[in-house]
């Protein structure tokens, strides 16, 4: 009795854990469930009690693992492994630990203890990224700066030199002068962001979509293809309507020309909860992902992406995505991305917040 007990004290401690424990037979069938295990399969212990663990998740650590831990009576660890939850196949990363089960001094199965860490994986990304960011920014702001005053002085001196020539001929060259100073100019403005007053109201991100789609499907190639998957139950924004068509827009042109005359562009719209941006967990994010079949984006390009004249194309000036990330850094949000050949996805996480 007193082995019982003990036994139901253990059971009751694994439910005050963050920590996911699973507890399998020797034939690894589940037995049973912590709360925390049941809250991240979304599986009560009584409906998965009996069926094997390959009903609730697969992940690397194999069937093969755990009858090592069978046989030879010892511990096996899996750290940074990509495991997804069934049937809501959901893809985490989690650190993994399989022990033999002796609640009684005699093998009775396995214990697979499951911590979760890629939302601290995703907090740790986040936090050095802003960091990058924000260096950067100050750099090119700095550096936009000094640009600026001789620009004026080159376009300035190019307009007197004008005022002072006879001769038509001469006065095209001067043009030219002029003509590039201001394209400078513009493009020093775009690397300094804009600089006017926000002006926040209630948005539908789907409306957003719509409009965007209506901006670039007349010069869309006959063989791309854009696809949907929204969810309509995302609540509205509260977001600077221009400055969000800018966002979703860099990040579209960005597809457009990793899939050049062929491929697809999917825009798909979910709802994250409880999610940390800017060391700030928002009960409701809304999550817009962007995903392409192109070419995909260099693995030395990768983590400079959001870096301003950092692009992937000879004709591109690398200021897209800085600024998209900017914009989306102002309304307390981020974008993220994933990339390989044949597979890009951005994703733009914004806060939904109440009135």
């Amino acid at each position: 009795m007193k082995k019982k007990n003990n036994i139901q004290m253990n059971l009751d401690l694994s439910e005050a854990l963050t920590t996911a424990i699973i507890i399998l037979d020797t034939d690894l069938c589940i037995r049973y469930m912590n709360a925390a295990a049941e809250m991240l399969f979304a599986q009560s212990c009584q409906r998965a009690e009996g069926k094997s663990y390959q009903y609730l998740f697969q992940l690397e650590l194999t069937s093969q693992h755990l009858h090592h831990v069978l046989k030879y009576n010892e511990s096996h660890a899996l750290f940074e492994c990509k495991l997804e939850t069934l049937p809501l196949h959901e893809k985490i990363v989690v650190d993994c630990v399989a022990s033999p089960y002796q609640p009684d001094g005699a093998l009775q199965g396995v214990v697979i203890e499951l911590l979760r860490i890629d939302r601290k994986m995703r907090i740790s990304k986040e936090n050095q990224l802003l960091k990058e960011q924000e260096a950067t920014q100050i750099l090119v702001r700095g550096l936009a700066h000094e640009i600026k005053n001789p620009l004026s002085g080159l376009r300035g001196a190019a307009q007197l030199l004008e005022s002072e020539l006879i001769s038509d001929d001469l006065k095209e060259y001067t043009q030219i002068i002029i003509s590039e100073a201001d394209r400078l100019q513009l493009l020093v403005d775009r690397m300094l962001g804009s600089s006017r007053q926000q002006h926040i109201k209630s948005i539908n991100i789907h409306k957003i979509l719509a409009y965007i789609i209506k901006l670039i499907r007349p010069d869309l190639p006959k063989e791309v293809r854009l696809e949907y998957d929204y969810d309509p139950s995302i609540p509205l924004l509260r977001a600077d309507r221009d400055q969000l068509i800018q966002i979703v827009l860099n990040i579209t042109a960005n597809a457009l020309k990793a899939v050049a005359n062929k491929g697809s562009i999917l825009f798909r719209t979910r709802i994250s909860r409880q999610l940390t941006l800017h060391h700030t967990t928002y009960p409701l994010v809304m999550q817009l992902e962007v995903i392409d079949d192109g070419i995909g984006i260099a693995k030395e390009l990768q983590d400079k992406v959001f870096f301003p004249m950092v692009s992937g194309s000879a004709e591109g000036t690398g200021l897209g995505l800085s600024i998209a990330q900017s914009l989306a850094n102002k309304h307390n949000g981020l974008i993220e991305f994933e990339s390989k050949k044949g597979y890009t996805r951005f994703v733009l996480l914004l806060p939904i917040i109440r009135k």
